[in-house]
C-alpha cells in the first residue's frame, strides 16, 4: 500500500510540473549598479551604536528601481554600491539626472578604531572603479 502511494505521488508530481511553462514568466529584468553622488554619514561613530547612513543617486530611467545595496567588508573597510533592478521589456524614459533619490542602511559600530567607507561612483574612462571615500573615527 505504501509503495502505491509513493508511485501515485511521483506520477502526480510529474504531471503537475510538466504542465508548468516557466520559460517565459513575462518579465525581463536585470540588475545594475548606479553611481552614488552624495553621502550623509556622521563625522564620528560611538562604539556599539547604530547609525543610519544615507546615500543619494540619480535614477537613470523610469525603468530603474531601487533593489538594495551591494555591501562588502574587509577589515575596517566597507565598500557600498547602490543596486537597481531594471525592467527591460518596455521603452524607458531617460530621467536625465533630474532628482536625487535617497536610500539608507543601518550600520552597527564594532570594535574598529575607524571605518573607511568606499561609496561606488562608477567607472572612469579607463574602466577603473571610482569611489567617494570617507573615513570615520570611532570614539568610546
Amino acid at each position: 500500500m505504501k509503495r502505491i502511494k509513493i508511485i501515485a505521488l511521483i506520477i502526480l508530481t510529474s504531471c503537475l510540473t510538466s504542465c508548468l511553462n516557466d520559460d517565459d514568466i513575462g518579465i525581463n529584468f536585470s540588475y545594475e549598479l548606479v553611481p552614488i553622488e552624495e553621502v550623509d554619514i556622521p563625522d564620528q561613530f560611538t562604539r556599539g551604536e547604530t547609525y543610519e547612513i544615507t546615500v543619494f543617486y540619480f535614477r537613470p530611467s523610469d525603468c530603474h528601481s531601487f533593489s538594495g545595496f551591494d555591501y562588502d567588508r574587509l577589515s575596517n573597510e566597507r565598500t557600498v554600491s547602490v543596486v537597481n533592478v531594471v525592467v527591460n521589456d518596455r521603452e524607458c524614459e531617460d530621467l536625465a539626472q533630474t532628482d536625487l533619490i535617497d536610500a539608507s542602511f543601518n550600520f552597527l559600530v564594532g570594535s574598529e578604531e575607524s571605518y573607511v567607507f568606499r561609496f561606488w561612483q562608477g567607472r572612469n574612462d579607463q574602466g577603473e572603479n571610482q569611489f567617494l571615500i570617507r573615513e570615520v573615527p570611532v570614539v568610546d
